[in-house]
């Protein structure tokens, strides 16, 4: 919960660049869901908002790279380490410590938007695209929600394909209101004529299909089914790719930036992030925390750091001012719809098995199969990715 944009995937048009940035910092299983929906809610609006402060505050360029690079560390560090803070919660306390604890942290932030800079946006207020966002919430969920029931139902089973057909014509209609009905599109079609943008989303969805939630959810599982862990020491089992990742997001990779094209950085990412998830693979009922998640942590927290960096510079580069917000939104959906439909996918290719821990192992280890297989098509799909490497600023930050 301490990133919980991790695991919402709403549309995301930055509210903060539109209508100000400080005003967008606001035991039974459905009280959990009604319970989670504020907190997700803040942070759809949260993740972009502070995406843009940064986008449109300072020039393409080394400043902006570091500005980056502290924002995706702490992004990636911020889930591992609510792991961890989550499972001391949980052991120590109860399950609704993990959101009674967002209220401080909440309470903080708000204090601290009074620092923020200022919109500097003049004229008129846009519009809150309300169609388009109904239509694209709904079409996203029921899109997930068919993925999940193709495999105990069945890809020809009538709910299954009147479910998928819906989420069909919803997703439609959304591309037909933007591109020819909304006075202000959620995403401006023209975003898509920059090839940045255009391949970096495409790329970026695929990753967050792995990264974004089903690497922690299969780990997660694994450790805790198989290894027969705790809350805690799951939690704790986290701990290196926490500061793994910060530390190769904010020293390594912006001084490889410098050096090497970024195009490069992801590719290579994207190789290291395939050979930890095909080390994981193997997982067995008898395996051990050195072997199974320390081993692949190291790889995976190197290859999550080279390439999240340079992909979030490649994807907010060359955006006009005007359309910043809509461009961190979009590259903030892009990640979230691929770690929903990622998880669904994955859950629904691995169901089924037995209840034992050498099927489970099994399970788990299929689905990082899956995900070794989807990295190494991104390294493949990084190759339209444009050229870029950090040049020397003209100008003071905007």
């Amino acid at each position: 919960m301490l990133d919980a944009s991790r695991r919402h995937p709403r549309p995301r048009r930055d509210l903060g660049q539109r209508h100000g940035r400080q005003p967008a910092l606001g035991d039974d299983r459905q009280d959990r869901v009604g319970d989670l929906l504020p907190p997700h809610l803040g942070a759809a609006v949260l993740a972009p908002a502070t995406l843009t402060v940064l986008t449109t505050s300072f020039p393409e360029g080394p400043r902006r790279t570091r500005a980056l690079a502290a924002w995706t560390a702490v992004s990636l560090a911020g889930g591992a380490a609510g792991n961890l803070v989550g499972g001391v919660l949980t052991q120590s306390l109860s399950w609704r410590w993990i959101l009674l604890v967002n209220v401080p942290i909440g309470a903080i932030a708000l204090t601290l938007t009074g620092r923020l800079p200022g919109s500097g946006r003049a004229g008129r207020a846009a519009r809150l695209d309300l169609p388009g966002a109904a239509s694209v919430t709904a079409g996203l969920a029921l899109l997930a929600y068919g993925v999940m029931q193709a495999e105990p139902r069945g890809w020809d089973d009538p709910v299954t394909a009147s479910v998928l057909a819906t989420a069909v014509l919803l997703l439609a209609a959304f591309v037909l209101i933007e591109t020819r009905l909304a006075r202000d599109p959620l995403i401006p079609p023209r975003l898509f004529r920059l090839r940045a943008v255009s391949a970096g989303n495409a790329v970026m969805l695929l990753a967050g299909a792995c990264f974004q939630v089903p690497m922690w959810y299969f780990l997660t599982l694994y450790m805790q089914d198989v290894l027969n862990y705790t809350a805690l020491q799951t939690g704790l089992g986290f701990l290196p790719h926490t500061l793994l990742t910060t530390a190769v997001g904010l020293r390594v990779t912006p001084w490889l930036m410098k050096r090497v094209d970024d195009r490069a950085l992801v590719i290579a990412g994207a190789l290291l992030a395939a050979a930890s998830f095909l080390w994981q693979s193997r997982l067995t009922a008898d395996g051990d925390y050195l072997s199974a998640v320390l081993g692949p942590a190291v790889l995976v927290s190197v290859g999550g750091g080279l390439l999240n960096t340079p992909l979030t510079t490649t994807v907010t580069s060359g955006v006009p001012g005007r359309d910043a917000g809509a461009a961190s939104g979009l590259m903030n959906t892009a990640k979230q719809v691929g770690g929903a439909l990622g998880l669904a996918a994955l859950t629904a290719a691995t169901a089924g098995h037995a209840a034992g821990p050498p099927s489970l192992a099994h399970a788990y280890g299929n689905a990082f199969l899956i995900m070794a297989i989807m990295m190494s098509a991104i390294a493949a799909a990084s190759l339209a990715l444009p050229p870029r490497r950090d040049t020397p600023e003209t100008g003071p930050p905007r």
